[in-house]
């Protein structure tokens, strides 16, 4: 069978958890740089602002091992560290993807309707969110998940 090139696998229902880290740290480096810049260079944070709504996005709805930050996980780290000796449920983290997901596309609507204040607190908030989860591995999304789903009548 001829190799296509791709080394993360397509679709699986479960993840990495150094690829989660290692998002969540991707994620919090372009929130922090959107924070710093939004107010000197408004387009260009908006911009970056948006690419991060599209990763959540593909992230949350289509896969998490074929998202941007996957597959530069998958093409500069991994062949670096090896591959991982134990797997996590996806569905936690992509619903943590999925709040991340609303929480910018918020945010990014706020700016565009000129409610810095609100941009600035979501875009923070998320920040916030996604570094703590790349220092301590500790996703809030997905212990959201997790009460939802212990919640939820069987």
């Amino acid at each position: 069978m001829p190799s296509t090139g791709f080394r993360a696998c397509p679709l699986r229902a479960q993840v990495d958890s150094r690829l989660l880290r290692f998002s969540a740290g991707a994620t919090a480096s372009v929130l922090a740089v959107v924070l710093l810049i939004v107010g000197v260079a408004r387009p260009l944070a908006l911009g970056l602002l948006a690419s991060q709504v599209a990763v959540f996005a593909f992230t949350a709805f289509v896969s998490f091992q074929w998202s941007l930050w996957a597959q530069t996980f998958a093409r500069v780290i991994w062949p670096r560290i090896g591959a991982p000796t134990e797997l996590e449920d996806a569905r936690p983290h992509r619903f943590g993807q999925f709040v991340g997901f609303l929480f910018t596309a918020l945010a990014l609507i706020s700016f565009a309707l000129g409610v810095d204040v609100a941009g600035l607190g979501l875009t923070a908030l998320t920040f916030g969110v996604a570094a703590l989860n790349a220092s301590t591995g500790v996703c809030l999304g997905c212990k959201a998940y997790l009460l939802i789903r212990r919640l939820r009548p069987a």
